[in-house]
């Protein structure tokens, strides 16, 4: 047990010391890197009316995020926890969607449209959206 405790703490100073080095690219012979943002959408799946179900997912994911940014994305099903309008904690399955694009205004429009639609299909109070900076290298 206390092995495993101080392989903890170790690997917990490691982390701590790499979490305040800035990100660096992996240089790589034809590797071009740029400035880009990285948007997280945390999308919920309870509704007033049930779960949103795999085939509704699915027809989101086609019709509205996809042809909003053809050039990739990555889903990841996660759960999640949030305090509603109604004061309680709600917990339930959701889905996170990253998006890697350029920082302008039309892809933060584009965003914003998918949060929109997703709230407006799913009567959600809100979609979480995090945005960061990022460095792609392709």
């Amino acid at each position: 047990m206390m092995t495993r405790w101080l392989s903890s703490l170790v690997l917990l100073g490691t982390l701590a010391g790499c979490a305040s080095a800035p990100l660096q690219p992996i240089a790589q012979t034809g590797t071009a890197c740029s400035e880009k943002r990285s948007d997280r959408l945390l999308f919920g799946m309870n509704t007033p009316t049930g779960p949103v179900d795999e085939t509704q997912w699915q027809a989101f994911l086609a019709d509205t995020v996809t042809p909003r940014f053809p050039d990739g994305l990555t889903v990841y099903r996660t759960q999640g926890q949030w305090r509603g309008a109604s004061g309680q904690v709600e917990r339930e399955e959701s889905r996170m969607v990253e998006i890697v694009h350029e920082d302008d205004p039309d892809g933060r429009k584009r965003i914003a449209e998918i949060s929109a639609e997703y709230k407006r299909r799913f009567q959600q109070e809100a979609v979480l959206v995090i945005s960061t900076r990022a460095q792609a290298c392709l």
